[in-house]
């Protein structure tokens, strides 16, 4: 092997394992948080309450 096919070698070596180290955090999942309710308003406020779905461009791979 030469000198440029090593560092290569050891280049994605390295790379590789810092995506595998990356990926995701070590321990348990997080417990849900406690449930939110709402209110219903009613008058004028109602539509300032009222918030638009935007899709994102991610959304089809979630």
């Amino acid at each position: 092997m030469t000198l440029k096919t090593t560092a290569r070698l050891a280049l994605i070596l390295v790379l590789s394992a810092t995506v595998m180290a990356a990926c995701g955090r070590k321990g348990d999942l997080d417990p849900p948080g406690p449930a939110t309710t709402t209110k219903a308003i009613v008058g004028p406020d109602a539509k300032k309450q009222a918030v638009e779905d935007k899709p994102f461009i991610l959304d089809a791979l979630l």
